[in-house]
């Protein structure tokens, strides 16, 4: 089996290298990673030698073999003693691994910022029926935080972190706390980007900060339907400002006259 092309980089783009840069094995296993999703490494397909996929990096064996260690250790790859690596029939775990925060491809990125969407416009829409007094506070607290480092100049990626987990809390269902809270820590890259992203002209935090302001006040008056919509405008406006256009159809709407829906509802 020929050895894989090289990554390659996308010099033009803003998106280059954003946050901590990445440890070479990540960007090894990232890379054979994306080309299992795409199927360039097919299950069965024996991987290159080391030596030969270290030529191919520019990179040393030791590592390729802590790249190879992480795709074990996902289930995507088997060694095999005396016959080298190869690309599992079926992965025997489901991985969740997210973008790492340093030179993610755009499709990835968006594709980030769509689950976002509709993960976080789902837990507005329901803070905003059950939220109490206390969620109240424990959400201004954390937008109070980001204000204070608006006005220093830093980074407020950690309460803007707090502030959407906070709002999970205000559901009063403790799985989607708690999947919140999990899924928060793995945004918190791409939350890092509306503070401080490639080139600081782009990040714009004033711009998210005044929407997290509106989805504050929409969840306080109760409005869930305008908490969702705003949640949602959150994350187009934030993809927006890096070059990223978000489908409108995570929008609730109804069916476009002519479709299959109306059609049979027309037919009863």
């Amino acid at each position: 089996m020929p050895a894989p092309a090289p990554p390659t980089a996308d010099l033009n783009t803003e998106m280059s290298r954003i946050a901590r840069p990445l440890r070479l094995s990540e960007e090894v296993s990232g890379d054979l990673q994306r080309r299992i999703a795409r199927g360039d490494l097919k299950p069965g397909d024996r991987l290159p030698t080391e030596k030969a996929l270290g030529e191919v990096f520019g990179v040393s064996r030791a590592v390729v073999r802590e790249a190879i260690a992480r795709l074990k250790a996902d289930g995507l790859v088997e060694t095999r003693q005396g016959s080298g690596a190869f690309v599992v029939e079926a992965p025997k775990t489901i991985n969740l691994r997210f973008w790492l925060g340093a030179g993610p491809e755009l499709e990835e990125l968006r594709d980030i910022f769509e689950l976002r969407a509709m993960v976080e416009g789902a837990v507005a829409e329901l803070a905003a029926q059950r939220r109490d007094k206390k969620d109240l506070k424990a959400m201004a607290e954390q937008l109070q935080a980001m204000e204070k480092a608006l006005a220093e100049g830093r980074d407020g990626t950690e309460a803007d972190d707090n502030f959407h987990i906070a709002m999970a809390r205000a559901t009063h269902n403790s799985y989607i706390g708690r999947l919140v809270e999990f899924l928060g820590r793995h945004f918190s890259d791409s939350r890092k980007l509306s503070w401080h992203g490639t080139r600081r002209e782009l990040a714009h935090p004033q711009e998210a900060q005044r929407e997290h302001r509106a989805l504050f006040e929409a969840i306080t008056s109760g409005n869930a339907e305008a908490a969702r919509r705003c949640a949602q405008d959150h994350l187009r406006g934030t993809a927006g400002r890096f070059g990223i256009k978000l489908a409108f159809d995570l929008e609730r709407a109804p069916p476009a006259a002519g479709s299959a829906a109306t059609k049979i509802r027309s037919r009863r």
